[in-house]
C-alpha cells in the first residue's frame, strides 16, 4: 500500500536546546486513520506541525506522498479559531476563497459539506451563536471542503463534554468512512484513540519516541456499544500499558504482540 506520510530517523531540537523529537520513525498508509497518542510536551504537536509543513525536522525525512498531496492537507485544532465577525457558511468557505475558487463552484462544496456535518441550517449564524461542539463541526467542515487527501487534527474535542465528544467521534468516522481522506489524530485519550482508528502510535515522554505502534483490529462502522465489548477493552488496556511504560522510563519499542 502507499505511503501518504513517511518519517525517517526525525529529530527535533527548538533553539533554546530543548530535545523535542528523537529518532521518530513510521509510516502511514493512504487512506489509513493513525491515531497518536502520548505524555503532555511529549512533542504530538511538533509531529503534526512537521508533517502538515509548519516546522522543519533538525534531522531526518518528512514526505507527505507528492508536493500535489501536501497541498492537499488540512488541519483541525483544539481551538476552532472561527473569525466572529463572519458566518458560519463564510468561515467554511475562507479556504476556497484563498484558492481563488469562484463562487458558484465554492457554493456547490460548501452546503453539502455543512450538510454532512449537521450544519446546514446554520450557515447564517455567527460562532458566537453556536455551542463549543457546533463550532468544532465548522472547524470540521471548513477542513473538508477543500476536499483534502490528508486531514491532521491536534486534539479537536479534548474541550468537548463526553457526550458531544462522542458524537463528533461518531461524526468523523462516517466522513472518513465515505471520503477515505488520510488522517492522523492527535489524542490525550486512550478511548478515543482505540475508538476512532485502525492504529495508535504510542510516544515517550520528551524527547518524543515511538514506543508502540499497536494496531486496533476492530471492525467498521464501530457503534457506540463498541466501548462496552471485551475486545475493545482489551485493546485499551494495551495502549495504557504501552503510554504508561512510556511516563515511565520513556518505554521501548513494542508490538501489540508484547501485550
Amino acid at each position: 500500500m502507499t505511503a501518504a506520510i513517511r518519517l525517517d530517523a526525525v529529530t527535533r531540537r527548538f533553539a533554546s536546546g530543548i530535545a523535542a523529537l528523537a529518532d521518530i520513525s513510521f509510516e502511514v498508509p493512504a487512506g489509513q486513520f493513525a491515531a497518536v497518542l502520548g505524555p503532555s510536551g511529549c512533542g504530538k504537536t511538533t509531529l503534526l506541525r512537521m508533517i502538515a509543513g509548519l516546522d522543519r525536522a533538525c534531522s531526518g525525512v518528512v514526505a507527505v506522498g507528492t508536493d500535489a498531496a501536501l497541498a492537499q492537507t488540512s488541519c483541525v485544532f483544539q481551538d476552532a479559531t472561527l473569525m466572529p465577525w463572519a458566518t458560519l457558511y463564510d468561515n467554511v468557505s475562507l479556504p476556497l476563497r484563498i484558492q481563488g475558487t469562484p463562487r458558484a463552484d465554492a457554493r456547490r462544496r460548501i452546503e453539502p459539506t455543512l450538510e454532512a456535518i449537521g450544519l446546514g441550517r446554520f450557515a447564517d449564524a455567527y460562532p458566537g451563536e453556536l455551542s463549543g461542539g457546533m463550532r468544532m463541526r465548522a472547524s470540521i467542515a471548513r477542513a473538508l471542503v477543500t476536499h483534502p487527501r490528508l486531514l491532521l487534527m491536534d486534539e479537536p474535542f479534548a474541550a468537548l463534554d463526553e457526550i458531544t465528544r462522542a458524537r463528533l467521534n461518531d461524526d468523523l468516522l462516517a466522513l472518513w468512512q465515505v471520503h477515505g481522506f488520510t488522517t492522523v489524530f492527535v489524542t490525550h485519550s486512550v478511548f478515543e484513540a482505540v475508538y476512532l482508528s485502525q492504529r495508535v502510535l504510542v510516544m515517550s515522554a520528551r524527547p518524543g519516541r515511538v514506543i508502540a505502534d499497536l494496531a486496533v483490529d476492530l471492525p467498521y462502522p464501530r457503534p457506540p456499544d463498541l466501548r462496552l465489548t471485551p475486545a475493545y477493552a482489551s485493546l485499551c488496556r494495551a495502549v495504557s500499558a504501552a503510554l504508561e511504560s512510556g511516563y515511565v522510563d520513556g518505554g521501548r519499542q513494542a508490538t501489540l504482540q508484547d501485550h
